[in-house]
């Protein structure tokens, strides 16, 4: 064959031998990596061929090309090439067991060859998370990744909303490759429900920058809570209500009571899961309507006080604010003049009680100008005048 048919096929490697008259022939192989299911090229590079007879065997020392003739008939191996310069075999969907050293031999008077090692690398598949019992908000939960066929070891981590999780990772070889398994803990609460958490795994067999992933969903349960909606915010006599209570929980609860404090509901009213209609309200269905649910983890209930607006009541109520309004304003005035007159007669009262204070001192003065004015006329000639 003088040129070698093309393939589409993974690689692997030869085995070549130079000898005899024609001494300066030389065979030079390398070594092939190809991942499980992939294509080897196996190449076997000649110098200074003469046309001597060159032969292609497998690992098991069977000849799989003698002088460019398929020998065994595997047809995973295809002749790509066969020139004076080069031999170039392919394989497809490579697997372990075509795994090890393939010779390329070219026989001359002494015979040579040189050996091309194929190695077998096994991608991780997708790998399978489980969870060791059932997550409760408040407590831990434990996940566990496990790869059953890897080669080289392939490499698990973990990530939650974007940042690596710390996990314990154990190994264990099967024949030629690697069941790899980690595991990892945290707390959860009820937020987390529904949560991402993700397991990678990666090995030399990926491409740059891949990688295998599974995404496992966190499943959280908790107790349930309850909130009553009302469908208007103001009713009144005549209207339609409806309530409804809204729920969560995991287990989701399946079951709602619907009450109205110490009394019965209105015969009127229609209690249907969620839903509590009340139609043509009336002043005697006010009252503390309440809705009750629960599953294995707690019990909850919600309060709605409904008042039934009556305009009438309302009109009168408005009517009755004016009057009162100025009640107020004249008791307010007739305390402040009684404040004012209760103040004046105090301060007359004070004045007065100065003015005879000033007057009995004006008596004792006229006491004495007499009292002067009798010595005066007895022991001295010197009138004194004493004008009071």
């Amino acid at each position: 064959m003088g040129r070698a048919r093309r393939f589409q096929w993974p690689l692997l490697l030869l085995w070549a031998a130079a000898a005899g008259p024609g001494a300066g022939q030389e065979v030079q192989t390398e070594n092939v990596t190809v991942a499980e299911g992939g294509v080897a090229e196996i190449t076997c590079r000649l110098h200074q061929y003469d046309g001597s007879i060159v032969v292609i065997q497998n690992p098991a020392r069977q000849t799989l090309f003698f002088n460019g003739t398929r020998a065994l008939k595997d047809e995973r191996f295809q002749l790509e090439e066969f020139s004076p310069r080069r031999v170039r075999i392919r394989l497809s969907d490579a697997r372990l067991e075509d795994e090890g050293g393939y010779f390329c031999q070219l026989y001359t008077e002494d015979t040579h060859h040189q050996i091309a090692t194929l190695t077998v690398l096994v991608a991780p598949e997708n790998p399978v998370v489980e969870v060791r019992e059932q997550a409760v908000e408040g407590g831990e939960v434990e996940l566990s990744c496990l790869v059953p066929r890897s080669r080289p070891i392939a490499v698990l981590r973990w990530y939650r909303d974007r940042k690596e999780l710390k996990g314990v990772s154990s190994s264990k070889e099967n024949g030629k490759v690697w069941n790899v398994k980690s595991t990892v803990r945290f707390r959860v609460d009820r937020k987390d429900d529904g949560g991402i958490v993700i397991c990678e795994a990666q090995n030399q067999a990926l491409p740059s920058g891949h990688s295998k992933q599974t995404q496992y969903v966190l499943d959280v349960q908790y107790s349930p809570t309850a909130r009553i909606h009302a469908s208007q915010a103001v009713v009144r006599e005549g209207d339609t209500l409806v309530l409804t209570c809204a729920v969560t929980g995991n287990p989701r609860p399946n079951q709602i009571r619907w009450n109205r404090g110490n009394e019965s509901l209105p015969e009127r009213a229609e209690a249907v899961g969620e839903t509590l209609t009340l139609p043509g309200l009336v002043s005697a269905d006010n009252g503390t309507y309440t809705c009750e649910t629960s599953n294995k983890h707690g019990h909850a209930r919600a309060l709605y006080v409904l008042v039934v607006y009556d305009p009438g009541a309302v009109v009168e109520a408005q009517t009755s604010v004016p009057y009162a309004i100025v009640g107020g304003i004249l008791a307010l005035l007739v305390f402040l003049i009684i404040c004012v007159l209760v103040g004046m007669v105090w301060c007359s009262v004070r004045q007065k009680g100065s003015y005879l204070t000033h007057e009995a001192s004006g008596l004792d003065e006229q006491g004495e100008a007499r009292e002067a004015f009798l010595n005066g006329s007895d022991g001295h000639k010197r009138k004194e005048e004493f004008f009071i």
